[in-house]
């Protein structure tokens, strides 16, 4: 018997042959490049569908005009504003209630009603036993015209960003009571 080699070497103008492929590799390699792609147009949109909105920039704090600030008084009043909001792919609008009132240096400074005990909603003035100061139905907590805690609540009430422009004023951010820790 001979070897390859020297099948060959005895015949030197025939290139080597190449080996055909099985039609059980062939069904292996289609099958498994189906499955694949298949496979692929099924995670693709579930992965863009979980880092989507991760890559989509975040608005830096968009002001929204709420009140004409000469209708701004020393007296905190309640003020509704709508909020355009996007979560996700879901867009809806929030109507948010804010309190404003100016100080009396007439800074204007308004207060988020959103009660840091429970999560209610705070009115001012709507309990007689306690003028002057905002309070919560759902449970007693008390706050002062600067939304300092006085009874129940852990925490100050919580105010927004402000700004005036054009003699309007805006409403930006929720953030941490500043104006309460002033208050002795």
């Amino acid at each position: 018997m001979s070897s390859y080699n020297e099948e060959h070497e005895l015949n030197p103008q025939e290139p080597p042959s190449r080996k055909e492929m099985s039609r059980r590799q062939f069904l292996t390699y289609t099958l498994g490049g189906a499955t694949a792609f298949m496979g692929a147009g099924a995670i693709l949109p579930m992965v863009r569908f979980a880092v989507d909105p991760i890559l989509h920039k975040k608005g830096e704090g968009e002001f929204i005009k709420v009140a004409e600030a000469s209708k701004i008084t020393n007296e905190p009043q309640e003020f509704n504003f709508e909020l355009k909001q996007q979560d996700g792919w879901y867009a809806s609008t929030a109507t948010l209630t804010a309190w404003i009132r100016k100080d009396e240096s007439g800074e204007i400074y308004a207060l988020s009603p959103i009660c840091k005990h429970l999560g209610c909603t705070v009115g001012w003035n709507n309990d007689k036993a306690f003028p002057d100061e905002y309070h919560c139905p759902c449970h007693g907590a008390r706050y002062t015209k600067l939304g300092k805690n006085l009874a129940v609540a852990p925490k100050p009430l919580d105010q927004y960003k402000t700004k005036i422009d054009g003699g309007w004023v805006y409403l930006g951010d929720i953030i941490p009571n500043t104006e309460a820790k002033k208050e002795a």
